[in-house]
């Protein structure tokens, strides 16, 4: 069964299905506010302007949960003639309803947007975006109003849904896109590891860095008026000493740094744990890469796995790559590792050569670096849960060893994998914090030449 961590990574596996739209004229709209976040990394993806779809319900008074119509800005309005004339609803009555509605749209419109302008939909493909589809019925509600608005062509794209989904909503949209449809589907949320419920400052957050995003495409401008690297969220190869590897490379508008993950042990580019906490950086304004430490052949041997020479012999292989790259050169480069990875970044961080500027351990087994740890130069995080008692007590002899800026940070309730409600949350923002305060005290300055 497909999952998703959060909803920042659903709109990263639903772009994958939509890259056709690339360099075509579209915009994309997310429905507020969980779907504004999914539509997000469809924006990015597809390096397309976002905009929230603000809709209402006009439900029939009696049962406000049937629809009679819908209503969008600009006095867009759809009469569904059908439910009207068989619930018996008057004129007046239905009046009363949509001016309620009307005013509540309105403030939501003004609340999301803080000023900004809306996105004209008329002659342009658009793509509707909700983080699910249940019943539809708001989805057909957005796709009407764009539709009312002169869109030209509608994409409904969601990355869940129930079997058969498109055949309840024929009609509303010219294609459907969908990441997955299981049969066994009773919820959204049942799909998601994060379904959070999505805020005001969220949906306002995602539109802002969306629109810095094409004013730093426009200028040709990255960090501090410097060519920055392209937006980009893809699967890569990556070519080692001993074969290839697999890894995932996400990098935002006008990313700032960038983070590379070390897995633990027994995990991969795919772990949930890592790429939740990887959208945490994404939404930071952090570039990530998270990347398989070991060749389909390596992880045939299970010593490789806790072979940290190796391991970090790998990363510095793949941060030389990073720093190769014309583009991703320019960011300052962090290291993120989560059990055996941890001790694989403090150990490729102690080199004399590393240019590493920040280290986050989550989880991590930093006992396992032995005596490089008092020749990392870095500034170090260790992240552990206050209930692994014993991973505790190896980080906080580790933590003695270090001669670098430190900090233990203990999540209370948290054991081992983070897997406690909100704990991974927690552990995520610390972890962000972190890089931004250290990355950003790497950037270059400019520099002008005679």
């Amino acid at each position: 069964m497909m999952r998703f961590a959060n909803r920042t990574d659903a709109g990263r596996q639903l772009a994958e299905h939509l890259q056709h739209l690339r360099d075509r004229d579209v915009v994309v709209v997310g429905l507020p506010r969980g779907g504004v976040p999914v539509a997000a990394g469809v924006a990015e993806s597809l390096g397309a302007e976002l905009d929230v779809i603000v809709v209402r319900k006009v439900g029939v008074p009696f049962q406000p949960e049937l629809a009679m119509g819908a209503i969008g800005e600009d006095g867009v309005r759809v009469v569904n003639d059908d439910v009207v004339r068989r619930a018996g609803v008057s004129d007046r009555e239905y009046a009363a309803v949509e001016r309620v509605e009307r005013a509540e749209l309105e403030r939501r419109a003004e609340r999301f947007r803080g000023g900004r302008r809306r996105i004209p939909l008329a002659g342009r493909d658009v793509v509707v975006v909700d983080d699910g589809v249940a019943t539809g019925s708001t989805a057909r509600a957005a796709c009407e109003v764009a539709r009312a608005q002169g869109a030209r062509r509608i994409v409904l794209a969601t990355p869940v849904a129930p079997p058969e989904w498109t055949i309840r909503l024929d009609g509303v949209a010219d294609d459907y896109v969908c990441a997955a449809s299981p049969e066994a589907f009773w919820a959204i949320g049942q799909f998601y590891d994060d379904f959070t419920q999505t805020t005001d400052h969220e949906v306002m957050e995602c539109l802002r860095r969306a629109e810095a995003r094409l004013a730093g495409r426009d200028a040709g401008e990255g960090p501090a008026g410097r060519l920055g690297p392209r937006p980009r969220d893809e699967e890569i190869r990556l070519t080692v000493a001993s074969g290839h590897v697999g890894g995932h490379l996400s990098v935002p508008g006008q990313a700032t740094g960038l983070v590379v993950f070390a897995h633990g042990s027994g995990s991969s580019r795919h772990s949930a744990r890592n790429r939740y906490v990887a959208s945490v950086l994404g939404e930071a304004g952090l570039a990530t890469l998270l990347f398989d430490l070991l060749t389909p052949e390596e992880e045939h041997d299970r010593a490789n796995v806790f072979d940290i020479d190796l391991l970090a012999g790998r990363l510095q292989e793949v941060t030389a790559w990073v720093g190769g790259s014309a583009e991703l050169g320019v960011l300052p480069i962090g290291y993120f590792g989560a059990s055996t990875g941890a001790a694989a970044a403090l150990w490729a961080a102690a080199d004399a050569c590393s240019e590493v500027a920040a280290v986050v351990s989550r989880g991590g087994r930093p006992d396992l670096a032995g005596s490089r740890l008092g020749a990392v130069r870095a500034p170090t995080l260790l992240i552990v849960g206050g209930r692994d008692d014993v991973v505790l007590q190896l980080n906080r002899e580790a933590e003695a060893k270090l001669r670098c800026e430190h900090q233990l940070s203990v999540v209370p309730g948290a054991t081992h994998l983070f897997a406690e409600p909100g704990t991974l949350q927690v552990a995520a923002e610390l972890a962000r914090d972190w890089f931004l305060a250290h990355l950003d005290a790497c950037q270059p300055s400019d520099t002008q030449t005679a």
